[in-house]
């Protein structure tokens, strides 16, 4: 069954701002599933387009129209719409969320602390410009900064989860686990706080707690997708195979494109028989169907038709693998052509570069990012540890009951050895097999 959707507006064109309720919403509202995303980002993109102008000229509506960028997940075009915005504490707020999330950390500091000097909560501001810190890796910058608000005494959860990130990129990691309790002890809703200490805990091997703080953490319309297969994994550890398909479910149910819940239906299927959603599997069909429509099935221009064959653009999967600067790019191929094809696209609920966005949710991620380390010489790589892959849960534990613990044992085994291991399926197969490219190693190939 599909995620209910409902129908999101907003009405850039009005004179009344929104609430900070209304802006909080409206981010859950439209990033609640891939459709209602898709459909707020068109109603977006046609309210633009008649009241461009408008918008651009009014301090009031255009910070509406950054806000809603903002809850589309595209920051670089609410930030560049907040430059229009009237200059308060709530657009230099928003303006440094929009850098942090650009990696722009600096910039990022002095937006937060121009919010601070229009009178946002020092607290608030606080935290934020410790988080740009801690994911720049100004960790001494960031410590003295939450000691200042240690002295002050404003001790709130966040600050024990910002405390807990910190300790966690210093290695502290048990203290950190005991900052993030802490953190959801003062809130029990502390989403964030709830991920980390289950993440944790998982790595720790404490299963079962870290099945409750991620059954703590899914709670709620919005799925959250990396907490849902965290959870699926820990489930089909535990054989709980039904569990484990019903988190799966759920991210597809509101993202039904998303790459890794599909195939890791699959690995459970592999593992052991279990009830089969036809529905499903009919939705999916019906899907290929669609993207199997040749271009030349509709009524498009001579222009156009013309620009998307010389592309070997043939039919509505093609136009999903490319995106507007590049159908842009191309010779002759101007706005007109562009909105002819987006009009076909949205009207089977597709986009352009649809399918380049799914690719990039096949990515894992296992723990935040960090600076990059030099890569060891060849000849030392074998005797690292595993964790150097930096695997999943899943295919991490899997080598720990083979007894897998170093690359070079890693790459001493086969492909069907992998295979071998009880619910070792493809998905991991695939992930060690890139990880191991990616060092300019492979699994042992059997001589013919």
């Amino acid at each position: 069954m599909d995620a209910p959707t409902q129908e999101i507006k907003i009405d850039l064109t009005g004179d009344d701002a929104l609430t900070d309720d209304q802006f909080d919403q409206l981010i859950n509202s439209v990033r609640s599933s891939e459709r209602d995303r898709m459909d707020f980002s068109r109603e977006l993109t046609e309210q633009i387009d008649q009241h461009g102008s408008q918008l651009q000229n009014n301090p009031v509506k255009a910070m509406k129209t950054a806000q809603a960028y903002y809850a589309l997940g595209d920051y670089r075009q609410a930030a560049d719409w907040l430059d229009k915005a009237a200059s308060g504490k709530v657009q230099f707020y928003l303006k440094g969320c929009c850098l942090r999330e650009l990696a722009q950390y600096d910039q990022a500091v002095e937006a937060f602390e121009q919010a601070e000097q229009k009178g946002c909560e020092s607290f608030d501001v606080a935290m934020a410009v410790i988080d740009c810190l801690t994911r720049k890796g100004d960790l001494e910058e960031a410590e003295a900064r939450l000691k200042r608000v240690s002295r002050i005494g404003d001790i709130r959860a966040e600050y024990h989860f910002q405390l807990g990130k910190l300790l966690n990129a210093q290695a502290n990691r048990e203290e950190a686990m005991a900052e993030y309790e802490r953190a959801i002890a003062l809130d029990p809703n502390h989403k964030r706080a709830l991920f980390a200490l289950a993440f944790a805990c998982d790595l720790y091997g404490d299963e079962k707690q870290a099945i409750e703080y991620y059954q703590r953490c899914v709670t709620g319309r919005t799925a959250h997708i990396s907490a849902l297969l965290n959870l699926a994994v820990l489930y089909e550890e535990a054989e709980k195979y039904t569990e484990a398909f019903n988190c799966a479910r759920r991210v597809l149910n509101a993202y039904p494109n998303h790459q890794r819940a599909r195939l890791f239906l699959k690995d459970i299927e592999s593992s052991v028989t279990m009830y089969y959603d036809e529905d499903q599997e009919r939705r999916v069909d019906r899907r290929n169907q669609v993207l199997q429509i040749p271009i030349s099935d509709f009524e498009l221009s001579v222009r156009s038709r013309n620009c998307l064959r010389k592309m070997n653009i043939r039919n509505l999967g093609d136009l999903l693998k490319v995106t507007e600067a590049e159908l842009l790019a191309y010779k002759n191929f101007g706005e007109t052509s562009l909105l002819e094809i987006k009009a076909i696209l949205n009207q089977k609920g597709l986009r352009l570069g649809q399918m380049l966005e799914d690719r990039n949710n096949m990515s894992l991620p296992v723990k935040a990012a960090s600076d990059e380390q030099p890569e060891p010489a060849e000849d030392n790589m074998s005797s690292l540890s595993v964790s150097e892959l930096q695997l999943s849960v899943r295919a991490r534990k899997a080598l720990q009951r083979l007894n897998l613990n170093t690359i070079g044992e890693l790459t001493r085994c086969t492909e069907a050895e992998l295979l071998g291991c009880k619910n070792f399926g493809m998905t991991s197969l695939q992930e060690i097999k890139l990880r191991l490219k990616d060092k300019n190693l492979a699994l042992r190939q059997l001589e013919e």
